[in-house]
């Protein structure tokens, strides 16, 4: 999923990408409200944060003309500003949260999670698969088991969509990074068991005997096939 960050101080637009990339998403940035209009315009991203204070065309401007074309895409506002003014605009204006500097990444991730987890709601029609008595809905970034809910990032649906696609097939270190971080990335020898051993919290009912996601020596790791 594609977020279209705008924020003038570069700093904080560089904090937000570099937070919400290692989760998985793909950015955009912008420094102005006129760049985002045109990113989003040529990109049409799945979810929006802006900057109320910006040069060029402000946060509310670029909401404004974002919701005359498109009611549904998420977006989020993030300022410094607190006045109960400007929230009570920008939910006017069709914003569905803010974000109030100075922020967290915990708080980033969350609210961007839940923004999206609204705008894609699981529903009957949406492609799912299981993983044992896991059902993962990549749309919505979420799994569930059992009535609870357990929310993924886009790296982590991914990670178990290729797991999936190759049931009872080891898949290789090189397999995973390629598909789940790109060619042009370069993690250090640890970023993919890292990734899975937090994946296994989420995810097994024992993580320290993992029924979902097998570690195959020298190769890589594989989705178990479902014994009788």
């Amino acid at each position: 999923m594609t977020i279209l960050l705008a924020e003038d101080d570069p700093l904080t637009l560089e904090a937000l990408a570099t937070c919400l990339q290692a989760e998985g998403f793909e950015t955009l940035s912008a420094a102005d409200g006129r760049q985002a209009l045109d990113l989003w315009t040529r990109h049409k991203p799945d979810l929006l944060c802006l900057d109320i204070m910006m040069p060029e065309v402000d946060g509310f401007e670029v909401c404004r003309r974002v919701r005359s074309n498109d009611t549904t895409v998420p977006i989020l506002f993030l300022s410094a500003k607190n006045e109960e003014a400007d929230i009570v605009v920008g939910l006017g204006l069709g914003a569905d949260d803010f974000i109030r500097k100075p922020f967290t990444r915990a708080e980033v991730i969350a609210r961007v999670r839940a923004a999206l987890r609204r705008a894609h709601p699981a529903s009957p029609q949406e492609r799912t698969f299981r993983m044992g008595d896991l059902t993962v809905h990549p749309k919505a970034l979420f799994a569930e088991r059992g009535g609870d809910s357990i929310d993924l990032t886009p790296r982590e649906v991914s990670m178990l969509e290729l797991l999936h696609r190759n049931e009872g097939d080891p898949v290789s270190r090189d397999a995973f990074l390629n598909a789940c971080w790109g060619l042009d990335y370069f993690p250090d020898s640890r970023t993919l068991d890292q990734h899975i051993l937090v994946l296994r919290k989420k995810i097994e009912v024992e993580p320290a005997h993992p029924a979902i996601i097998e570690t195959v020596r020298s190769v890589g790791y594989r989705y178990r096939l479902a014994t009788s």
